[in-house]
């Protein structure tokens, strides 16, 4: 499967802890009652919840801001204070927790369901607790530890099936447009995809992600155009779909550039499933170069498609379908989740709520 590096920063704080109460017994009868103030509540976590229901950061970037509950304070007659509820944030499997200035990994939450990130303040003691034979009607109390307050990274590996392989302005983009509810940008010039977009596709009851890369050009392993920053995001794809402009003249030749651009950055990307995908037949004698695509690669699946008239999307569909359940994933290999430090992360930042 296909790895991205999707990424939003957040501001979490834990609730502090609630104040101990200053109090003395007072009934009937008992004029001078001893202390009997209650402890404070201890303040809320902030847990981090792994959820197999999400794939991406989307709800992050709509909510950046989570604060737990602060405890309450203790009361009389030895009290105790209501500890403040804990703030729950869901997160996709392979979720880390970065240093949003040095990109020093806090917490990689690969393995584990649930992490408490940030401990709540721990409530204050009340004057019970201080009285002694040479004080016994202490007037202080311990006030409540105040929690932690932090502004984080968080940065995901999203996962997809089939990732789109072509030239800049093949036709990746349209497709994933209209295959999917993603919406990468379109026009009639090179590079348009500057990051890698995904989107979800379903076919028979199964949910497909597709990946759309920016292009590749000659020499990508190498470095030229954007180069090895793309080439690492196809290595652990279910399968590739290969994208050919059937009106450039590169037609015949794109396919086997492609295969070996690939083979240099990593031979065992070419022994992935495809499909070749020739697109644009809509375009003046694609017809003959499509036949002519196919005579040239007889044993590899070729399809023709254009997709504003809708031609071949049913069978791209097929296709997709037919290489997720050929493929076993659990023969891709897994290289996990790069922890090292990204010193090129970049999170815009603003003042946290509790800052203004």
């Amino acid at each position: 499967m296909i790895g991205f590096s999707d990424e939003t920063y957040i501001d979490v704080a834990s609730g502090d802890g609630g104040n101990g109460a200053v109090s003395f017994r007072r009934e009937k009868f008992v004029p001078r009652g001893g202390p009997d103030g209650g402890d404070g509540g201890r303040g809320g976590d902030v847990v981090f919840v792994v959820s197999h229901n999400l794939r991406t950061l989307a709800h992050l970037k709509r909510q950046r801001s989570f604060r737990a509950e602060r405890g309450q304070n203790g009361s009389s007659a030895r009290k105790y204070g209501r500890d403040g509820m804990d703030v729950v944030i869901p997160v996709p499997p392979g979720t880390i927790l970065k240093d949003p200035e040095s990109g020093e990994v806090l917490v990689d939450l690969t393995d584990h369901e649930r992490y408490v990130f940030l401990r709540g303040g721990r409530g204050g003691r009340g004057n019970w607790h201080f009285r002694s034979s040479t004080n016994q009607a202490p007037r202080y109390a311990q006030p409540g530890e105040k929690g932690v307050a932090l502004r984080i990274g968080v940065e995901l590996l999203i996962i997809a099936d089939i990732g789109f392989v072509g030239f800049p302005n093949a036709g990746k983009s349209s497709l994933l447009n209209t295959l999917t509810n993603a919406r990468s940008a379109v026009a009639d010039y090179p590079f348009t995809t500057k990051i890698p977009h995904l989107g979800m596709m379903r076919h028979h009851e199964r949910d497909i992600v597709l990946a759309d890369i920016p292009g590749l050009i000659e020499g990508a392993s190498d470095g030229s155009g954007m180069g090895i920053k793309f080439l690492k995001h196809i290595s652990r794809t279910l399968g590739l779909a290969y994208l050919i402009d059937l009106s450039d003249g590169r037609y015949l030749t794109a396919f086997d550039t492609l295969t070996e651009e690939l083979r240099a950055y990593d031979s065992e990307l070419i022994e992935k499933e495809r499909v070749i995908i020739g697109t644009k037949i809509d375009e003046e004698g694609t017809d003959v170069r499509l036949a002519e695509l196919k005579a040239k690669y007889p044993e590899e699946t070729v399809i023709g498609l254009c997709v504003y008239f809708n031609q071949g999307v049913d069978e791209v569909k097929e296709a997709f379908y037919q290489i997720v359940e050929r493929v076993d994933p659990t023969t891709v290999e897994d290289k996990g989740f790069q922890t090292e430090p990204d010193t090129n992360a970049h999170y815009e930042m603003e003042k946290a709520p509790w800052e203004e």
